[in-house]
This record gives structure tokens, sequence and C-alpha cells, in this order.
């Protein structure tokens, strides 16, 4: 069975956001990083040249961010509301599960440390550009806008626990 199938929807705020920054492009394109992509930010078997509708564009987002969703499922260890894992589906989205997987934002959450982990997004705003590591300024308004819809609803401690 699919993870994807098993894998409720991310939250239409985290959609909002990534139609925001991907932007919809109908034909194949390069990304600053030199990937072929298409619709809104799908870079899966894309090939350059190729076409596709708006339809499909919503198809292929929805399959990548419930993909991404799963990804942040597996790799989440305490609660998170809907706006946390869109946020988080969000970045995996954009950077991959393994840069979810390997940062500090990741072992901050699963410390439960939330206030932590939303501080971590703003060191995400890098790309390599012909060999050359370069801040974006459109990934510094992206992990900005991420970081806010993590922190809009902040999962409370549990009765019992307290703060540090």
């Amino acid at each position: 069975m699919p993870t994807s199938t098993a894998t409720k929807p991310v939250c239409q705020a985290a959609v909002d956001l990534v139609k925001h920054f991907e932007g919809l492009y109908l034909n194949a394109y390069r990304c600053p990083a030199g990937v072929a992509t298409i619709g809104y930010g799908h870079t899966a078997g894309v090939q350059m040249g190729q076409t596709i509708t708006q339809a499909q564009a919503d198809e292929f987002l929805q399959q990548d961010l419930t993909s991404a969703a799963a990804s942040v499922d597996r790799l989440t260890t305490v609660p998170l509301n809907d706006d946390q894992r869109g946020a988080l589906a969000s970045f995996v989205f954009n950077l991959g599960a393994g840069s979810l997987q390997s940062s500090t934002l990741l072992k901050k959450l699963n410390a439960k440390d939330y206030e932590g982990a939303a501080g971590e997004f703003g060191k995400w705003v890098y790309c390599t550009v012909g060999g050359e590591k370069k801040q974006l300024p459109g990934l510094v308004a992206r992990r900005a806008a991420e970081a806010a819809l993590f922190q809009s609803d902040t999962v409370q401690p549990q009765a019992g626990v307290t703060e540090g």
C-alpha cells in the first residue's frame, strides 16, 4: 500500500504558501539550481519542452505535498498541529526530506523545542548556483513565511509538562 494514500493532505495555508512561492509554470523551465521544473515546482520526471494543464499542475502539487507530508509524519516524534505540519511539508517539498532529516530544526522539534525549531527555518536560504552558494531573496521570504505558519498555532505543552 503506498504511503501517500494513508497520508492526510496538508492544510490549505501550506498549499497557498507553496503556490505563492513556486508560481505556476505550464511549460518546463530550469529552476535557479538548474533542475527541470514544471507546474508549482514539480521536478519528478520533468523534461525540457514539456507542457501541462492547470489541472495537471494541481494534481502534481497534491501528490508532491502529500509525499512531503508523509516524510514529515515519518521524521517527527512530537505532536504537530496542521499549520506546523504544513510548514514542514513546504520545507520538505522545497529542500527534500534528507535536508529535514539531518537538520537542527528537526532535532530541536523532536526535543519539543518548538520555538527553537521555528528559529531554524531562516538558516535554509541558500542555493548552489553555478557551483557557488548564494542566498536567494525568494528563499529568505519563503522560510520567513514557513516559520510564521509554523508558529501561527503552536501546539501547547501537555498537562503536567512545564516549559523550561
